[in-house]
């Protein structure tokens, strides 16, 4: 619309754009210790494990299951997305007298994984200890058996090995960074698949020792195991050279050297 100036023109002034308001940054929130209130309801992405192990009362084969889902964070200002385990789950009668325990400890672990101190508390069940000798249970990097203190640290264990192998632990059992979970779960949002370890830790012998429910490279690890040398006088196990000492194959803790 035009308008007519009728006086005279002493000066003039060109109007300025108002500066934007600054969007607000918004406060840090590490998605690994959001707390999770409940399971969501609906459908998670799981992985279904057989855990294989060989204790005092011979070989057990279990089944295990974790349940991921996706969790918000922001990180420096920016809202990012990680993966993480929310439920854990051990299908009861499986170890019939001690069902119980198994149920109640799978419920405290996947309330720990909603609470975000999940890592902590499967370290933790490493440290059990039992009195009927050490429980073998997978291959470590270097193609050795691994030993545990009772079935409980052997099946926590097993767990780091799916957490690992999902991308949420290192090798060692330890947290993975915030930064790489992020990276990760893009990686999978955009290409439509999951992070896989590195090519010289996939090949390791330690990958395989969980089995998956369809078989897998497990039972060939199992296959290729280390050569007996002898049966233990104490429970008739097999012997096995570990460190250059005859030790009890099938977990009841003797060993030739003491």
């Amino acid at each position: 619309m035009a308008v007519e100036i009728t006086s005279k023109i002493v000066g003039y002034r060109i109007k300025q754009n108002e500066p934007a308001a600054p969007e607000p940054v918004l406060p840090d929130e590490n998605p690994l210790t959001v707390r999770i209130p409940s399971r969501p309801e609906g459908t998670l992405e799981a992985v279904s494990e057989k855990i294989s192990y060989v204790g005092a009362e011979g070989r057990k084969k279990v089944y295990l299951l974790v349940s991921f889902m996706p969790v918000e964070g922001v990180v420096g200002g920016k809202r990012v997305v990680i993966e993480r385990p929310v439920e854990f789950f051990f299908p009861s009668g499986q170890l019939s007298s001690e069902h119980q325990w198994i149920t109640a400890t799978m419920r405290s672990l996947s309330l720990a994984a909603r609470g975000g101190y999940v890592t902590q508390a499967v370290a933790d069940l490493r440290k059990v200890a039992w009195d009927k000798g050490l429980v073998r249970c997978g291959w470590n990097r270097h193609g050795k058996p691994v030993f545990h203190d009772s079935e409980v640290s052997a099946i926590a264990w097993s767990i780091q090995q799916i957490l690992y192998r999902r991308g949420f632990l290192d090798q060692d059992g330890n947290q993975v960074p915030v930064e790489d979970l992020v990276e990760r779960y893009a990686q999978r949002a955009a290409n439509g698949y999951a992070w896989q370890p590195e090519e010289e830790e996939a090949g390791a012998p330690e990958t395989g020792t969980v089995e998956p429910i369809d078989g897998g490279a497990s039972a060939s690890a199992e296959a290729a195991g280390p050569a007996v040398v002898g049966h233990c006088p104490e429970c008739r196990g097999e012997l096995i050279m570990m460190d250059g000492c005859p030790t009890c194959y099938a977990g009841c803790g003797w060993s030739k050297c003491g």
